[in-house]
């Protein structure tokens, strides 16, 4: 296979374009602004067209492609959908400024609120995928955007109109595009595969500590049934318990306001609420609300069946609508917040919800009586420790492990945004790409 490195542009160049995100540009690649190159098109009332979207990791995609879709786009009306044609110019006028943006592959509809734009025949559609989604087109968008905040800015046509391009002749951005698209295709790939190696480290390491919350470390251990059909066999020494045996409910209630706040996370436990929100709280609006102290588990009954539990490390206040509960001296809290994040024990817990609606969109709680009466096998606390010390010896490896391969990621999607940045702003020359040829200076057209 030969090389396809990118060979490194000799040094004729135009002198600085002036726009610091382009930086010099060669000689031969000529100066527009946007308006020039892009019609922005507006026809609605499409019928049987597939439904679009711009994502920020994908361009323009197909709705009935994206794993996680927006609820509400399904159910609305369709009717001022605009009309998208292969080799449009799609922007998410909320989030261009993001780099939500790309050309589409497809022909559909897409929102009336997005921009759509016809381009000009001396842009190949693929090369201007690749430049519009560049940081160097990026920063542009952002300058034309007006808002308040990080979350939402609009994108205004009368002051993006006038950024400027620089285009090389049509073959080169053919070339530029085969170019990217071989290597970015290599690239994604790799990427992909260390994502799937997260993965199945990830479900390995599930795998590990439900076995030895479930079964123990001894793999020559005698066995029994333990007469729960979810369970199976268990130890013959173990246990088998109803959590209400375990863990009793504490009702304890502020008449101030003034404890620490304390928000339920999945990852981070039990913290402060002014660690995770903005949101400002009086201690008025606090009274009434539960008190925790350390030791304590806390249980969100909405959510218990993904495993929203944490074990206080301070004392402090939680939502009414949590459980706090004392836990028996013979049940170590953190092997039990182990077994309780279980997606086995979440089945569990699940079934025992009482409510409106299934999964997380429901309102299905966990009450105590529910939560009590399922039966769990509890191996004896000095085994509980040392089940533990294994978890967290193996997660720790695990963990490492995945946080290396995340690294790498990084690191290939830093250098694909650079490889692309360099390829269509011209600072490097690729296989295919004659040499630049001298021109005159280009004004605006």
């Amino acid at each position: 296979m030969p090389d396809q490195s990118p060979l490194p542009l000799k040094q004729q160049k135009s002198p600085s374009t002036g726009w610091e995100w382009f930086g010099a540009v060669p000689k031969n690649w000529i100066q527009l602004p946007l308006c020039a190159i892009a019609r922005i098109k507006s026809i609605a009332n499409q019928k049987d067209e597939d439904l679009l979207s711009v994502y920020l990791e994908l361009g323009v995609v197909k709705f009935d492609d994206i794993d996680e879709k927006r609820t509400n786009a399904t159910s609305a009306d369709l009717s001022s959908y605009q009309l998208v044609e292969v080799g449009d110019f799609v922007l998410n006028n909320q989030q261009a400024w993001r780099g939500s943006v790309g050309v589409s592959k497809f022909r559909g509809i897409v929102s009336p609120a997005y921009l759509v734009f016809e381009l000009d025949k001396r842009l190949d559609f693929r090369f201007a995928n690749y430049l519009f989604r560049d940081c160097s087109m990026v920063s542009q968008y952002l300058i034309s955007s007006k808002g308040v905040g990080t979350i939402q800015r609009n994108l205004y046509w009368a002051h993006l109109k006038r950024a400027v391009v620089y285009l090389p002749p049509v073959s080169e951005q053919v070339a530029i595009a085969d170019f990217l698209d071989g290597r970015t295709m290599q690239i994604d790939l790799a990427v992909q595969i260390k994502e799937r190696q997260i993965e199945l480290l990830k479900e390995r390491k599930q795998i590990l500590i439900q076995q030895a919350v479930t079964r123990g470390l001894d793999p020559d251990a005698p066995m029994r049934d333990s007469g729960i059909e979810w369970i199976g066999e268990i130890p013959a020494h173990w246990e088998t318990v109803r959590l209400k045996y375990l863990f009793k409910e504490i009702n304890e209630r502020t008449k101030t306001g003034e404890e620490t706040l304390l928000s339920l996370r999945m990852e981070l436990g039990l913290v402060p609420h002014d660690d995770v929100s903005d949101k400002a709280i009086s201690n008025e609006s606090l009274v009434d609300y539960k008190l925790v102290r350390p030791g304590q588990m806390v249980m969100n009954r909405m959510r218990a069946a993904i495993g929203i539990f944490g074990v206080s490390s301070r004392f402090g206040l939680v939502s009414p609508d949590y459980a706090v509960f004392d836990i028996k001296e013979r049940a170590n809290s953190s092997f039990f917040l182990r077994l309780f994040k279980l997606p086995l024990l979440g089945t569990q817990f699940r079934l025992g919800s009482k409510g409106l609606g299934t999964g997380s969109s429901g309102f299905m709680r966990l009450y105590t009586e529910n939560f009590g009466d399922i039966k769990v096998a509890v191996p004896p606390l000095g085994e509980q420790l040392e089940i533990l010390k294994f978890i967290d010896s193996t997660s720790e490896r695990l963990d490492n492990t995945c946080a290396v391969f995340e690294q790498q990621i990084t690191k290939l999607k830093e250098y694909k945004a650079t490889l692309i940045n360099s390829a269509v702003t011209g600072k490097i020359k690729v296989p295919g790409v004659v040499e630049p040829a001298e021109i005159q200076e280009r004004e605006f057209a």
